[in-house]
């Protein structure tokens, strides 16, 4: 059964870091099971990333499978939604009646973000801004005071299994050094070989698909993941 020990911010999340599962790389005929099976292998978060074919070419799922996962596991777990649309603006109320807890857009999706990231907060969501591989990290800049996490994207968003882009960590460093307590998550390519060098520039949500969904034993894989992010947090302190 779900132990309530293994949500967002609790104590078993080492040194900070939170280790979300990308659900999209599950066997989604049984999609409530896998995300029982996440949280009680210890993952910090579910991580869930919705597209329409317009933003990236592929199709998840909506506000509908959320409100179903919501209704099926309870108030305690933190969805984290990835949001890959063109005009995000539309799906804030229904993700939030849906039971989201973070709404993550892309900067590349909207014009206004500053009204965005003010309706997000309204509609008593957290915010998340992701930038697309292709974008300029400064880009963010302007917003990182008002959000609650960047998420920095190591692959091209759309589908799972991609090779890490290790050319995104500068992006990494620099928000983690411009902005301290910023929440910080990569997504794409992150696993066992390739965490500590997120870790080691400043993340501290990593967002893992494969390496963990599609291993037997997802338990050691997200232990694992997370003492690496704890070693690189050392070595990076020691470094400063």
């Amino acid at each position: 059964m779900f132990n309530s020990a293994h949500l967002l911010g609790t104590s078993t999340v080492v040194s900070g870091y939170k280790i979300g599962p990308s659900i999209l790389n599950s066997y989604l005929a049984n999609l409530g099971a896998e995300c029982l099976r996440m949280l009680d292998s210890g993952a910090g978060y579910l991580h869930l990333n919705v597209s329409f074919l317009h933003f990236v070419p592929n199709v998840t799922f909506g506000h509908p499978v959320v409100e179903s996962l919501q209704k099926q596991l309870g108030q305690d777990p933190f969805f984290d939604m990835h949001m890959m649309v063109f005009r995000p603006e539309q799906w804030v109320k229904p993700m939030a009646v849906a039971g989201a807890n973070q709404y993550t857009f892309h900067l590349e999706a909207t014009e206004n973000p500053g009204t965005l990231i003010k309706d997000i907060r309204e509609n008593g969501m957290k915010v998340g801004l992701a930038i697309k591989p292709g974008t300029t990290v400064e880009y963010l800049a302007p917003w990182a005071n008002q959000i609650d996490m960047a998420l920095v994207m190591t692959v091209e968003p759309g589908f799972g299994g991609q090779k890490f882009m290790e050319d995104m960590i500068p992006k990494v460093h620099w928000l983690r050094t411009q902005f301290s307590s910023l929440d910080i998550e990569v997504d794409g390519g992150v696993g066992p070989d390739t965490v500590h060098k997120c870790a080691e520039a400043g993340a501290n949500m990593i967002v893992s698909g494969s390496a963990i969904m599609r291993s037997e034993d997802p338990i050691s894989v997200i232990s694992l993941l997370r003492n690496v992010c704890s070693e690189a947090a050392q070595k990076r302190s020691l470094d400063l």
